[in-house]
C-alpha cells in the first residue's frame, strides 16, 4: 500500500512561486500538444529527491468531450502521466538515472480518490525513494485538488535508448 503520509508538506512551497514555466518543462521533456501534463514546477530540492508542480485543467482538455459526456472527469491514467512528467522532469533536470530518455517502467498501489474536472488545478508531488543510475529510479507521487488527495501510488521510471526511438 502507498504511504500516505504527506510528500511535503504545502506550507513548503508556494504554487506562485513558478521555478519552471512551461518553456523551462519542455526543455526537459519531450511530451508535447495534448500530451503536456504539467503547466508549471513549483518546487524542486535534489537533495530531498522531492518536486512539485501542477496541471491547470482547461475546458478544452482532449477528453473532456468523452470522459464522460456532459459530466467530465480527468481519467486516471492521465493523472498517473501528469505524475510520471514531473517525476520524469526531476530525474532528467538532475541526470539522476544518467539516460537521454526516461520512460515508464510500472506503477504500484496507485489509487483514486477523487475526482478531478476543467477549472481545477492538479497538484502533483513527487519524492525520490531508490535510484540505480543506468537502470531504473522509483518514486511515490500525490496528487491533489485544494486540500483532497486525489490520487497516490508509486512510480518506475526506465532508460529508454535513444536510438531504439529513432529507428522506428
Amino acid at each position: 500500500m502507498a504511504d500516505k503520509s504527506l510528500i511535503i508538506d504545502p506550507a513548503e512551497y508556494d504554487l506562485n512561486n513558478v521555478v519552471a514555466d512551461l518553456d523551462a518543462i519542455r526543455h526537459i521533456n519531450p511530451q508535447r500538444f495534448e500530451m503536456e501534463q504539467l503547466t508549471a514546477i513549483v518546487y524542486d530540492d535534489l537533495e530531498r529527491g522531492i518536486c512539485v508542480g501542477y496541471k491547470d485543467i482547461a475546458e478544452d482538455e482532449f477528453w473532456s468531450r468523452g470522459h464522460m459526456p456532459g459530466m467530465p472527469l480527468m481519467p486516471g491514467v492521465i493523472m498517473c502521466e501528469a505524475a510520471a512528467q514531473l517525476c520524469s522532469y526531476h530525474v532528467q533536470k538532475h541526470d539522476l538515472i544518467g539516460a537521454e530518455m526516461l520512460g515508464f517502467g510500472g506503477m504500484n498501489d496507485v489509487r483514486f480518490r477523487g475526482t478531478v474536472v476543467p477549472g481545477n488545478r492538479l497538484v502533483i508531488t513527487c519524492e525520490k525513494l531508490q535510484v540505480r543510475r543506468h537502470a531504473m529510479i522509483r518514486s511515490r507521487f500525490q496528487c491533489f485538488v485544494g486540500k483532497d488527495l486525489v490520487c497516490d501510488g508509486n512510480i518506475r521510471g526506465i532508460p529508454i535508448p535513444l536510438d531504439m526511438l529513432q529507428s522506428k
